[in-house]
């Protein structure tokens, strides 16, 4: 993305005016797919909801992040957080790839892990050393699982992120990357993490502030500084999302999908999706819908 910054959900890749392509919540792609496009750079820009993963499976990477560059001459993968100011520079021989993975994924990882994933906090390289062989078959049968259409797709796509995760989780125990505190980005990925866990209760505004130790007024200004949305407009982002993803690749009467979101009528859910979309979910589900979710 260029210069602006964005909420959930909607997710945007650099160089992109489009919103994210589908309901998935990840996206993988060579190194070469993108950076080609630019003459093998791509300037510093961040996301709001996005961790990405840069695979350097060959070749040479300079990475910027938040001002201090960093030289890839081995294989690595570099792992950049969201809210984190980055960019790359990519030799013409550049082989890899790069995953990136929504704020809703990311959670859904945290929580199954022993410990909070701090890595994907922290900006960080880590050297694939001896494991070359085992990293290089992970990031290509990922990629191709993701461009397929293929059985149970969503769960080897989950697999196989999980399985990177938990090397990565590995791997920064015996390294320590370099962090740049921020305390405004602490705050605003607090917040975010907080919708994730509670969205479908329709938490007020204040009560997350509070939650997150700041006043709702200087949540709402770091929400509109990095994210481009009130604190608010991120909760209602987030129960659209499900609410796409729940019309897409489920059954659910429009009763229970508003249920399930927590929403007390089902007409007011109804013109709660009508408001943010122009379509009544019914309508959506006619007309929208993509093979290619994690649920």
């Amino acid at each position: 993305m260029k210069a602006q910054t964005l909420g959930i959900p909607i997710f945007k890749l650099y160089g992109e005016n489009q919103a994210w392509p589908s309901t998935d919540l990840m996206h993988c792609e060579s190194i070469h797919q993108r950076s080609s496009l630019y003459q093998w750079e791509i300037k510093p820009h961040r996301h709001a909801d996005l961790l990405q993963l840069l695979y350097v499976r060959r070749g040479e990477a300079v990475v910027e992040i938040e001002g201090q560059r960093i030289d890839i001459r081995e294989p690595s993968i570099q792992v950049t957080p969201p809210l984190c100011v980055h960019g790359f520079q990519f030799g013409a021989n550049i082989e890899g790839y790069v995953l990136t993975l929504a704020a809703p994924l990311v959670a859904q990882m945290e929580a199954q892990l022993d410990s909070p994933l701090a890595l994907l906090a922290t900006a960080g390289s880590y050297s694939v050393g001896a494991e070359g062989d085992f990293i290089d078959t992970l990031f290509s049968t990922l990629h191709r699982e993701y461009e397929s259409s293929a059985p149970s797709r969503d769960l080897m796509l989950r697999s196989l992120v999980n399985v990177l995760v938990v090397w990565i989780s590995r791997n920064q125990q015996s390294q320590q990357p370099n962090n740049r505190d921020d305390r405004n980005n602490q705050y605003l990925a607090q917040y975010i993490r907080l919708v994730e866990q509670h969205y479908t209760e329709h938490p007020s505004v204040e009560d997350l502030a509070h939650r997150v130790g700041i006043s709702s007024v200087h949540l709402n200004a770091l929400c509109r500084q990095f994210v481009g949305h009130t604190a608010l407009q991120i909760i209602h982002q987030r129960l659209l999302l499900e609410a796409k993803r729940n019309l897409t690749y489920t059954n659910m009467s429009i009763s229970q999908l508003s249920e399930h979101l927590g929403f007390n009528d089902p007409a007011y859910f109804s013109r709660f999706f009508r408001r943010l979309t122009g379509l009544s979910p019914n309508d959506f589900r006619r007309t929208d819908g993509h093979p290619h979710a994690l649920p």
